[in-house]
């Protein structure tokens, strides 16, 4: 049976094709249908794709010579369609775009949205998707009929989401009107400028629909077929979606399917009889796709309205089957409500244990990530560490290096120059040397000169000297006999323009330019162990066991003086015998250092 189906329907098709293009041998027509649905950066659409198959399978019906189905393009892709679709419309008479998907419409213009844009600003409008100016483009070389269908209104989310870098800029709901500048061109908007469309809730949106029941019929003219279909998605949507036509054709009726022959005189088979066997293998197979195949094929007449019957039958099984299912999941429902309140205690005594082990879960989870976060901080400070002493490694050792590369070539280049002494030293004659006091007396000069040497220069070469020559040796790298001052050194020590020795003074001294200056501090100052002023800290007497033995003797010594003639006739005794009282004091008594009371001389 199913072969028999098959062969039934190719049959019906290719049987419809020639009738469609029996009066029209010489037109061309060509479609190029485009359905994008899988959206990467928007919530997909459910009716493009589907939407596109059944234009697609229209114009197919209808005999165009070439129909090409592109279904979730992206951006090149479009444009390569539209590329190619413009190459095969150089010699064709008819040629018709069908859109479905996402469209917007910027500053009065129209783009349609591929399904790769991420239009997060209002300027990657114009770098992102195709201006509707390219679909008209693509059309523009066919000779009696330029169409472009757009199912494209639909509420685009992207202009909820897109930024905008200019304020004043418009970025509209649905789509712009447009005026098509090409004669014999028009465009079919689902919904008129400035409104959106619906994709119902079926399968197919109600304006797809509608251009399969009415843009097909043989010989109606498309401005009427158009209208058919405003009627009917206005029918569908309650009033909701009103479909528009932009564009003008001149006044001969401009159908999209040719009209068919007048039949000839003569008996002839009876053409309900192929329509009523089509019929008969819908209706044995039973199934919603026969009877839209079988509408795509027969729109009109008796047939077609007992396969509306039909569908409508099925969509009534199907509401039915899902009203049983509903019924039974509602039952279902109901009975586990009830087994659920007989556990309600079981159940709260389980969520809240839930609810403990989930609030721990969670404190857990925290506590753990601030452990992996102080690790992934430590982890990092020690890669810091580690590269920082690295890096100071580094340059000590280039440091190293530089200091070893000058050495060397210091040393490489005194090699030279002795040699190239030596060298002028056999070619000619030894100098003359000056006498041995007049010699050590000029490398004293030049010892000073450096900083090398303090004393003056005597010409004597004592210990002092040669300490100073040894200290240059220290400081300019050479290795003199500091025993004795020779030619060399003092050669060496004129070669210097400046201080080799650092100045170094005496305790109490410090650096004044080249010499040392005498640390001067100011009252209540004295200079520390650190060569610094400082403040002299304030002495405190302290009573010892010597002072007291001092004014005890003292007061013995007073004891046995000789009286005074200022005496005032009282006498004071003691150890060492008496003697009178001095004018102007008294006797009196007071405690000793031992505490002891005696009695003494005690005087103003």
């Amino acid at each position: 049976m199913n072969c028999v189906k098959i062969a039934r329907y190719l049959f019906l098709f290719i049987f419809t094709a020639l009738c469609a293009c029996a009066p029209a041998q010489a037109e061309k027509r060509v479609a190029l249908v485009i359905g994008n649905s899988a959206y990467k950066n928007a919530p997909r659409l459910a009716n493009p794709v589907n939407d596109a198959g059944l234009v697609g399978g229209m114009f197919r019906n209808a005999g165009f010579d070439t129909v090409e189905i592109r279904l979730d393009l992206n951006a090149s892709e479009m444009r390569r369609s539209l590329r190619e679709f413009a190459a095969r419309t150089r010699d064709a008479d008819m040629a018709v775009i069908y859109y479905a998907g996402h469209g917007i419409e910027l500053d009065g213009s129209n783009y349609l949205v591929p399904t790769d844009a991420m239009l997060e600003t209002d300027g990657d409008v114009l770098d992102e998707t195709i201006a509707l100016d390219r679909a008209l483009y693509a059309v523009e070389p066919a000779k009696q009929l330029r169409l472009v269908i757009l199912d494209a209104c639909r509420d685009n989310p992207f202009a909820k989401t897109m930024k905008r870098t200019l304020a004043s800029r418009a970025i509209g709901g649905g789509l712009a009107k447009v005026e098509p500048t090409s004669p014999n061109t028009m465009i079919a908007f689902a919904a008129k400028a400035g409104s959106t469309a619906s994709d119902g809730d079926s399968r197919n949106s109600p304006f797809a629909v509608a251009l399969t029941d009415h843009l097909p019929k043989p010989g109606l003219d498309l401005r009427k077929a158009f209208g058919f279909v405003r009627d009917d998605v206005l029918k569908k949507t309650g009033n909701k979606q009103e479909p528009y036509v932009y564009g003008s054709l001149g006044g001969s009726d401009v159908p999209l399917v040719p009209a068919r022959p007048a039949a000839a005189a003569g008996p002839q088979a009876n053409p309900q009889d192929s329509v009523r066997k089509d019929y008969e293998l819908a209706l044995q197979a039973g199934l919603r796709e026969a009877w839209e195949a079988f509408l795509q094929t027969y729109p009109d007449g008796f047939y077609a309205n007992l396969a509306r019957v039909q569908l409508k039958k099925i969509a009534a099984e199907e509401d039915r089957t899902l009203a049983t299912e509903k019924a039974r999941l509602a039952e279902q429902e109901k009975a586990r409500l009830a087994t659920e309140r007989a556990q309600k205690a079981e159940q709260e005594k389980a969520a809240a244990a839930a609810k403990v082990a989930e609030e721990a879960r969670i404190a857990a989870e925290k506590a753990k990530q601030i452990e992996q976060a102080k690790a992934e901080a430590a982890e990092r400070d020690r890669k810091a560490a580690e590269a920082a002493a690295a890096k100071s490694l580094a340059e000590k050792r280039a440091l190293e290096k530089a200091a070893s590369e000058a050495a060397a070539k210091q040393a490489a280049e005194k090699q030279a120059a002795d040699a190239e002494s030596r060298k002028v030293a056999a070619l000619s004659p030894p100098p003359s040397s000056p006498p041995p006091g007049d010699l050590a007396k000029s490398v004293q000069s030049e010892l000073r000169r450096v900083g090398c040497l303090s004393s003056t220069a005597d010409g004597d070469w004592n210990a002092a000297s040669q300490r100073s020559l040894t200290l240059f040796n220290k400081y300019a790298g050479t290795q003199f006999d500091a025993k004795l001052a020779s030619v060399d050194a003092l050669d060496a020590l004129k070669a210097k323009p400046g201080r080799v020795c650092p100045l170094v003074c005496n305790f109490g001294f410090k650096a004044d330019g080249d010499q040392c200056a005498k640390i001067t501090c100011r009252a209540g100052y004295h200079v520390g162990d650190d060569n610094e002023c400082e403040k002299v800290p304030e002495k405190k007497p302290v009573a010892t066991r010597e002072d007291s033995r001092r004014r005890d003797q003292d007061r013995k010594d007073a004891e046995s003086a000789a009286p005074k003639s200022q005496a005032t006739g009282q006498m004071v005794c003691n150890n060492a015998g008496c003697r009178p009282v001095g004018k102007g004091c008294r006797l009196g008594t007071v405690k000793d250092l031992r505490g002891v009371m005696v009695t003494t001389e005690m005087c103003n």
